[in-house]
């Protein structure tokens, strides 16, 4: 029986494991120009004209939206931009060494400082660093970064194009950590104690050999009480990096879980005799976990079930230029629903992003790629339409891919949310690009070119190239799993790529868990993408064997879009705006344990058969023709449901008579309230209702996110005269905003909607839509104003 265990755990907040002494986010002031420009470099040219920006930054949101453009990117266009930033040190500043930080820009990033080139890092997803130290000088210095994202069809999905993730300007002592350079492991764990172990990684720049340096770890708890310490003396010799190991003894730990991420401190101090060098500070939890191949996954020795969503960087009409407290609130709409893992597809995400499921108890699926080394179908007139392009990261994998991996996990390496390392996603895609023999023959999803295609590469690469990512992943990291996700199982299975994963993710293709269990017994399997059918939750329910499923997707998103005017993809449980579907209380019913109950209606379906009547046409809207028939479906984690009409019961209904995973009534309408009582041992446990409404009177506003968070996201919603949402309203409205408030753009969800995402007229669709402001001085008051013509103008303070 094969069986991965890992006993690793610690979280990291802000940097993603940065060491340094002094960091400063560095978004602030940079100069923007749309266009190449061959002198932009230099240190004398004019940047005066140049547009004023605040990273993250990404300017294909901006459109507009143009068929011209791919329908794989949502549209957008991409192209070349530049970005300036001049900042002043003084002399005492350049006695320190200076690194530049990006966590993520898009793509192919040139950088220079003072017109010395620094290097090219071709990856948009990656975050990379480069020493500015040789070339700064007291008094004005120039940061200039050159972005290509010319080849604006080169992902299936929507990407963004800019400095689209935060940017820190580090400062260090000769001797310090080195960036990425402490890791945290617990070798030893159990209920009663824990022994830690504390990798250091240490540069000592200066030419002189040092002694007496001191090193100090110190384990803190949640009130700040020292638990665990240790100090040790080293020898360091001139111009060389060492590695330094420190022990760290706990007396029972808390553990991190999905239920109570709990989190203790971890804090390393570099000292020598006359000062202290380097400090460095993490969040850190304890946890253990393994994948059994015919139990499945168990999280501190208790067998659980992944019930996990796909996400993509972007976030509407944010583009991927996003903020922490934005993936706050939709991180915990979906824990809320029940999910309690994250995929991040197909690549890495923002260093908040891993912050916040550490915080929030959301296991993670870490993903480097979505190609290898030949370029995937993308869509140019529609998904699946017409004839692809090939652009893509394929043209670097050859010089970049063991970097790449190997930096996507020094950089999260810490992080106890982080269970799988994914080497990539559907690269064995049938005949997109490999082909093998068995294609001709059996049961082989394909959606491009049918049956073996002998002139496409061979599907034997996959196996090469499987094991040399894997061995650099290892290299770098050996405590936690390697995966990759498989489109095409059956032309896999006759390549060693499946051996060389330590668990193997099936795409969409739960008809062969049960041969494949049998067939490869020491095999385990998951679902890494899975569409919403119930069926699909059964086949892992059902199957102690298969360890969870991640649902495509978490979070409707750009691009991956069909015929012109679709721009992007409904595949999502919560909409581009963030705010949760009709399937959104599909997947909770299923996946929570939190009473809940929803309903929603539509007209009766041609098809009168449960197993084949979409969850996802369940709208909260309650308003029809007088005494039509319509289908009223709700969903619950509890027995019996009863529902009511003005008071009316139309009788309880139990889960257990239906095979849909939801119970449904079909009754005249008739207008005014409809409810539904959720019962668990004949005791009533939850309740939803919807009322029918009359014409949209007025606007209402609810600020979605409050505190001291920069971002404003503040939902409109049209209600009737008494109040209630009315969900048909789909008037134009228009945003005022003074001074002192930065408009970002407004979201609806509507993915036909090609109106520009910076306009500040936008229409409501379901009856609201969410307008993004950005206050560049917390204390000082704001105002937005919304209006229309068909409502009294509504005045938001901020």
């Amino acid at each position: 029986m094969k069986e991965f265990v890992s006993t690793f755990m610690a979280i990291i907040f802000g940097l993603s494991a940065i060491a340094q002494q002094d960091k400063t986010l560095f978004n602030d002031q940079w100069k923007f120009h749309l266009g190449d420009i061959s002198q932009a470099a230099e240190v004398s040219f004019n940047d005066q004209d140049w547009k004023q920006v605040m990273l993250p930054h990404d300017w294909s949101i901006a459109g507009p939206f143009d068929k011209q453009w791919a329908s794989a990117t949502g549209y957008l266009p991409g192209g070349i931009g530049w970005y300036r930033k001049t900042f002043t040190l003084t002399t005492h500043d350049t006695k320190f060494k200076h690194s530049i930080y990006f966590d993520g820009v898009y793509k192919n990033a040139e950088v220079w400082i003072n017109g010395h080139y620094l290097g090219k890092r071709p990856n948009g997803f990656i975050a990379f660093y480069y020493d500015l130290s040789p070339y700064l000088k007291s008094g004005k210095n120039i940061l200039a970064v050159k972005v290509d994202h010319s080849q604006f069809a080169d992902a299936r999905w929507y990407t963004g194009s800019g400095i689209y993730r935060n940017v820190y300007l580090i400062r260090q002592q000769p001797l310090h950590f080195a960036t990425w350079g402490i890791a945290f492991q617990t070798p030893q764990l159990n209920d009663q104690e824990a022994h830690a172990t504390v990798l250091i990684d240490l540069v000592n720049e200066d030419k002189l050999k040092l002694s007496d340096v001191s090193l100090t770890a110190s384990l803190l708890d949640k009130g700040g009480n020292v638990v665990a310490q240790q100090k040790q003396q080293i020898d360091l010799t001139g111009n060389k990096e060492q590695q330094a190991k420190l022990h760290l003894h706990l007396l029972k730990p808390n553990r991190w879980s999905v239920e109570d991420p709990y989190l203790y401190t971890l804090q390393v101090q570099l000292t020598t005799p006359n000062q202290k060098v380097d400090a460095y500070q993490e969040k850190i939890g304890f946890r253990t976990f393994r994948f059994d191949a015919n139990k499945g996954f168990f999280l501190n020795n208790r067998n659980m079930k992944l019930k996990g969503v796909c996400i993509h960087d972007d976030a509407g009409a944010l583009g991927v230029a996003t903020f922490e407290s934005l993936w706050r609130r939709r991180l915990k709409t979906l824990k809320e629903g029940g999910v309690n893992a994250i995929r991040m597809s197909h690549n890495p995400h923002a260093d908040f992003f891993y912050t916040l499921c550490d915080e929030l108890g959301l296991l993670v699926m870490d993903e480097a790629f979505d190609e290898w080394e030949f370029g995937k179908n993308k869509w140019i007139a529609g998904w699946n339409v017409g004839i692809p392009g090939k652009d893509g990261y394929h043209q670097h994998f050859q010089n970049w891919a063991q970097t790449d991996v190997k930096d996507m996990i020094r950089r999260n390496r810490n992080r106890p949310s982080i269970i799988l390392w994914s080497i990539g996603n559907e690269v064995d895609y049938p005949n997109d690009p490999y082909s093998h023999e068995v294609l001709s023959g059996g049961n082989n999803p394909q959606i491009y070119g049918k049956g073996y295609l002998p002139d496409h590469p061979p599907a034997s690469r996959l196996g090469k190239l499987s094991k040399s990512l894997a061995d650099a992943a290892k290299s770098i990291d050996s405590t936690r799993t390697i995966t990759a996700a498989l489109a095409g199982v059956v032309m896999s299975n006759t390549t060693t790529y499946p051996e060389n994963v330590d668990v193997v993710g099936y795409n969409y293709q739960e008809y062969r868990y049960a041969t494949d269990h049998v067939n490869y017994p020491s095999r385990i399997i998951y679902g890494s993408e899975n569409g919403m059918q119930y069926k699909a939750w059964l086949a892992v329910d059902t199957n102690e064997y298969i360890s969870g499923q991640f649902l495509w997707t978490g979070i409707d998103y750009l691009g991956e879009a069909g015929k012109w005017p679709n721009r992007s993809n409904g595949a999502g449980l919560l909409d581009l705006a963030g705010l949760p579907k009709p399937e959104y209380y599909f997947r909770q019913s299923l996946w929570s344990t939190e009473p809940m109950v929803y309903i929603g209606s539509s007209s009766i379906p041609d098809e009168d058969d449960d197993g084949i009547w979409s969850h996802k046409k369940a709208d909260p809207v309650w308003n029809a023709t007088y005494g039509d028939q319509q289908r009223i479906t709700a969903f619950s984690n509890a027995e019996e449901v009863e529902l009511f009409l003005n008071g009316k019961s139309f009788g309880k209904k139990n889960k257990g008579d239906f095979t849909s995973g939801f119970v449904y009534w079909d009754i005249p309408f008739n207008p005014g309230t409809l409810e539904a009582k959720a019962y668990i041992n004949k005791s009533e446990v939850a309740r939803y209702t919807i009322h029918s409404t009359k014409k949209a009177v007025r606007l209402i506003y609810q600020i979605l996110n409050t505190g001291n968070d920069r971002l404003k996201e503040v939902l409109i919603q049209a209600v009737d005269e008494v109040g209630n949402p009315v969900y048909m309203a789909d008037d134009s409205i228009e945003v005022k905003t003074d001074g002192m408030v930065e408009f970002r753009g407004m979201e609806n969800g509507n993915h036909q909607n090609l109106c520009n995402y910076l306009s500040r007229s936008n229409q409501l669709y379901h009856g609201k839509i969410l307008i993004y402001l950005y206050k560049h001085e917390l204390d000082q008051k704001a105002e937005l104003t919304v209006g229309s013509a068909a409502y009294p103008s509504v005045n938001v303070p901020l």
